[in-house]
């Protein structure tokens, strides 16, 4: 069997056979969702080289593409658009970060855009935002009123989403009951032992809130969401909330691991934390401006797992040249670029990471490691549609069935 075939059944042992078999299926479909699901094999990969030493360390979320962008309800009810994964978040030079979203714009292929010119114009709209943002110096957001173009029309798409008819999306109703609709795209039957452990786990929390009736427990489903995370532990739980039916409320429930970058990271230092729940929500709060509504970590027994309010995956700007302007991608890229940098900002200075003088004064340099980083991220691009070659021999050949 090929080496990234190996390393991908190795990572992935113990996993969810179920849904670990669909991860497997998705990984074949193309370069750009092999580059999603496979974050751990990215850095492993990794050109070593001056540009990445040198670079400040910062706060990254550690697996930065074109789809770890989205909308979502902060805690306050309104609608932002911001990084929203942090599974992989870990203190490492910040173009570790950068070198990853470029290497997703140079492998998404024809349906970004029509030509590598016109990939590698994407690759600097995003540079020149992130050091422009860098050099202003000033960590901003994004939310309904201050969004233009694709970005706006998904926040009035989620502005205007309404609780019973998200819950009827997603739910089957009996009379004043709802139950989860297991429909083998969404979500799968949780078994018994299942649905006790994330009761337990969730009355555990609801104990420690003021409102401990509000998190009671109506039913639990196996989520099925993502790509890197399937075959990971993960819910959809089912919350009395305000009232049933209709103001019940739909979370998420995901075991937290390990960051694929830490054992890459010898030399940087990270800080202990209380687990790995308390990491991914810890710097989840720090990077983003405003935090996603009911984000919180959650230790069990054996695992801690990061609870936060169910965010359906369609709750992204869809960048297909086939059906919008080149002009309307450009301007999400560039606001990527800006959000990324913002994320830097707002985190700086804190446990390690480099202060908002480093950050400013790298994005004052970009003339001087602009081109630099472009060529790694050609050769990662390159490497990924190598390794993902070599994957496809390997899924074709059914060594690729998860035991």
């Amino acid at each position: 069997m090929p080496n990234a075939a190996k390393t991908i059944r190795s990572f992935n042992a113990g996993r969810d056979p179920e849904r670990l078999a669909m991860k497997y299926a998705n990984l074949r479909s193309s370069p750009f969702v092999f580059l999603r699901g496979t974050c751990h094999l990215f850095y492993d990969r990794l050109p070593a080289g001056a540009l990445f030493s040198k670079a400040p360390t910062a706060w990254l979320c550690g697996d930065a593409h074109l789809e770890n962008f989205g909308s979502y309800k902060g805690d306050n009810r309104l609608v932002y658009f911001d990084l929203n994964d942090f599974d992989e978040a870990a203190l490492a030079p910040v173009t570790w970060e950068l070198a990853r979203f470029l290497s997703s714009i140079l492998v998404a292929g024809e349906g970004l855009c029509k030509s590598t010119a016109d990939a590698d114009a994407l690759c600097r709209t995003f540079l020149d935002a992130y050091a422009g943002a860098l050099v202003l110096g000033k960590a901003r957001w994004i939310e309904r009123d201050t969004a233009g173009g694709l970005v706006r029309d998904l926040l009035d798409t989620l502005k205007a989403r309404t609780r019973p008819a998200f819950l009827d999306r997603r739910s089957d109703r009996k009379g004043r009951r709802r139950s989860i609709r297991c429909d083998g795209k969404h979500a799968l039957q949780a078994t018994e032992a299942q649905r006790e452990r994330v009761t337990r786990l969730i009355d555990n929390f609801a104990a420690s809130q003021p409102n401990p009736g509000f998190f009671k427990v109506l039913d639990v489903a196996r989520r099925i969401a993502g790509t890197g995370s399937l075959g990971v532990e993960r819910y959809i739980v089912l919350i009395e909330g305000k009232g049933s039916p209709d103001a019940n409320f739909l979370l998420d429930l995901k075991q937290a691991l390990p960051s694929s970058l830490v054992p890459h990271l010898k030399k940087t230092k990270q800080p202990e934390w209380p687990s790995e729940a308390h990491r991914v929500v810890g710097l989840q709060r720090r990077m983003q401006a405003v935090s996603m509504a009911f984000l919180h970590p959650i230790v069990g027994r054996k695992s801690s797992y990061v609870l936060r309010g169910l965010q359906p995956s369609e709750d992204r700007v869809m960048l297909d040249v086939n059906r919008t302007r080149l002009a309307d991608i450009r301007g999400v890229i560039a606001e990527m670029g800006q959000l990324m940098a913002w994320a830097q900002l707002r985190s700086s200075g804190r446990q390690g990471s480099a202060i908002a003088d480093a950050l400013i004064d790298f994005g004052a340099s970009a003339k001087s490691w602009r081109r630099d980083l472009l060529d790694a991220a050609h050769e990662c691009a390159a490497q990924v549609v190598e390794d993902w070659g070599l994957y496809c021999e390997a899924y074709d050949a059914g060594a690729m069935v998860p035991s």
